[in-house]
């Protein structure tokens, strides 16, 4: 079966506090973007790698590649207006069956573990998305108070969220809702059920000063 992973990397850094887009910012001497796009080679050596990224980031995307001699395999399709719009146009690059994860490009620590539990359950299960536990205590704010919930019933989501081709294909002909807030939102709203394996807490998404200074410690660990 063949594997697809497509990254999606759109941000502008606002959060971080950065001229330069966060998925182009240094962890450990090595650009973010090339650290994820690395991880999903080594699970498999054969992976289809789409990078959905912005027209305007794409010539400094190539200026990095050159500079860190950068040669994993991979397509550029411009991103859209919308994270749904941006993995839309990447899912028009797909032609063939398959399983296609769909990664957040500022997620370099995926591990091959974690990708692998994905796409082996995605082979069985057609819709599969990572999860980790709740550590902290939460509260469901309520009338203009708010109450102690039990976390055992509430999962963190990461990604990779890893799809049948076709499935993930048909779930994007729906019309944009702002209810879809990551791809496994689509394919529910198609009917069909998602499915949940063991993720990584080290498996973060670097939005802020905070987790980037995370993000260079993971690599000394």
């Amino acid at each position: 079966m063949i594997h697809y992973a497509l990254i999606v990397a759109g941000g502008k850094g606002l959060r971080m506090g950065s001229a330069l887009p966060k998925q182009f910012l240094l962890v450990s001497g090595v650009p973010i973007l090339m650290r994820t796009l690395g991880m999903f080679r080594q699970f498999d050596e054969r992976m289809r790698i789409i990078l959905v990224l912005p027209h305007e980031q794409q010539d400094y995307w190539k200026g990095l590649c050159n500079e860190y001699h950068f040669t994993i395999k991979h397509q550029v399709v411009d991103g859209g207006e919308t994270r749904f719009s941006s993995v839309k146009r990447g899912l028009d690059l797909i032609t063939t069956p398959g399983l296609v994860g769909v990664h957040d490009g500022v997620r370099p620590f995926v591990s091959t573990d974690v990708i692998k539990r994905c796409y082996v359950a995605a082979a069985v299960k057609k819709a599969v998305i990572p999860v980790v536990g709740v550590v902290e205590s939460i509260r469901h704010l309520k009338d203009g108070g708010s109450e102690t919930v039990n976390r055992d019933n509430y999962k963190l989501v990461q990604t990779p969220q890893v799809f049948d081709v076709d499935l993930l294909k048909k779930a994007y002909l729906q019309p944009y809702k702002a209810t879809f807030t990551d791809d496994a939102s689509v394919v529910e709203a198609i009917g069909v059920p998602v499915f949940l394996v063991k993720g990584s807490f080290e498996n973060i998404k670097i939005t802020t000063p905070f987790d980037l200074k995370i993000a260079n410690a993971l690599c000394h660990v």
